[in-house]
């Protein structure tokens, strides 16, 4: 069996873990968790790194469990929030539980020695009876420690209430709870639970006198300083009707030269001399991209599956390849739009005029130089003359709503409807 610890630590996942983990893990199979709130309908790009190495545990050898908090989700992790979760009402998180649970399935496989398993701590925690919870849990845990776990003591300015002050402690009820019913030996998570995982691991060893162990991964931020899983403010949800499998390749298309081989091992399971020749093809070449290509490739097959890779591949081929562009239904869907009455531009529909609309341009001026500069494309093809009308052989689309593709530079690119 490969060393689970020495690969996560080659991969990047490992920011720290507790004592004695790397000697439990020489001793054969360990069963491991990783919670998720359900604080939405959809994990985001930033929920893949537990979620990778929850996937690597599991092909080593390992049984995973995936914990979906339908029952944690009712109170609020404090964790890197500076003001109080607003409550959900238990329908909305039941429904987000659903949505979280079906995406987790994608990464693992629920058949085998080493099966993994699914499981929402509502079972166990919405009946949970108050004074039971006291006596049994919380006698373990003594004020000063509580608040010294960084969750709690980065808010004490700001104010925490009672409820987001106990998180801590219905987290490592759940750790126990695990221990007890299914043999779970480790918590992973982000490096932000690092204080929940520890008291798990403290009420553990109070109540059943035995050595379990945390491991967190880092929260990642970009080499350029900005927040990881976002793109244009808005996160990088895993959900395609959230973000649609193109947005999600382009997402990771943009990524940074600094970034790419981070990223690489971090979210691909391609083998680390795969990703170093990579790499290395990359640094002859850096023009080609040949390292984000193969990162929003891999990524987006494993998210939405290897059709919908392909899918975003050729719509990215046809949008920036320089030629006529053909498209398919979904992929035009998926385009920035915008709608202006036909009425609206000048007959012969100059070129200049066209820019405008579509938003691309800030004024006629601005598209004069544009195009002076080979900035921007109709139909996939340079714009080369600022006297050019638009000719309806151009035009695609019914009759009533006719539209081209344009683009300015790279990235920036909008279907334009011309409504009748």
């Amino acid at each position: 069996m490969t060393d689970l610890l020495e690969l996560l630590t080659a991969r990047g996942f490992v920011q720290d873990a507790t004592p004695g983990l790397a000697e439990r893990l020489r001793q054969g199979p360990i069963t491991a968790y990783v919670g998720f709130d359900p604080t939405a309908d959809s994990l985001h790009a930033g929920s893949l790194v537990p979620v990778m190495a929850m996937a690597w545990l599991q092909r080593l050898g390992h049984v995973p469990i995936a914990l979906v908090g339908g029952g944690t989700g009712m109170v609020g992790d404090p964790s890197g929030k500076r003001t109080e979760r607003p409550i959900m009402s238990l329908e909305q998180i039941d429904r987000n539980a659903q949505g979280v649970g079906r995406q987790l399935q994608r990464f693992l496989s629920f058949e085998g020695a080493n099966a993994a398993r699914l499981r929402n701590n509502a079972d166990w925690l919405r009946g949970l009876r108050l004074m039971e919870f006291l006596r049994d849990t919380g006698k373990h845990f003594t004020l000063s420690l509580m608040l010294g776990k960084e969750s709690v003591a980065s808010r004490m300015e700001e104010g925490i209430s009672f409820t987001e002050f106990s998180y801590m402690l219905i987290q490592a009820y759940d750790f126990w709870h695990l221990f007890k019913t299914e043999g779970c030996e480790l918590q992973m998570g982000g490096s932000d639970q690092w204080g929940n995982i520890t008291a798990g691991t403290h009420l553990v060893g109070k109540r059943e006198g035995r050595e379990v162990h945390g491991l967190v991964v880092p929260l990642l931020t970009t080499a350029a300083g900005g927040k990881f899983g976002k793109s244009e403010g808005e996160n990088v949800w895993l959900d395609p009707e959230r973000t649609s499998p193109y947005r999600f390749y382009q997402f990771w298309l943009n990524t940074d030269d600094r970034d790419v081989e981070r990223y690489l091992k971090l979210f691909t399971f391609l083998r680390l001399d795969r990703i170093a020749a990579t790499m290395a093809e990359h640094a002859a070449d850096p023009g080609r991209r040949e390292a984000q290509r193969t990162l929003a490739r891999e990524v987006t097959a494993t998210v939405h599956g290897v059709e919908a890779a392909e899918a975003a591949i050729q719509t990215s081929r046809a949008l920036f390849s320089g030629g006529e562009v053909e498209l398919s239904a979904e992929a035009l869907a998926d385009m920035p739009e915008r709608r202006v009455s036909r009425a609206q531009l000048p007959d012969g529909l100059p070129v200049v005029e066209v820019l405008v609309a579509s938003g691309l341009a800030t004024s006629k001026a601005d598209a004069r130089r544009g195009i002076q500069g080979k900035g921007f494309y109709l139909n996939g093809r340079p714009i080369d003359d600022v006297e050019l009308r638009v000719s309806e052989d151009a035009l695609q689309g019914p009759p009533d709503a006719r539209f081209v593709i344009l683009r300015k530079g790279k990235k920036n690119y909008v279907r334009l409807v011309l409504e009748a």
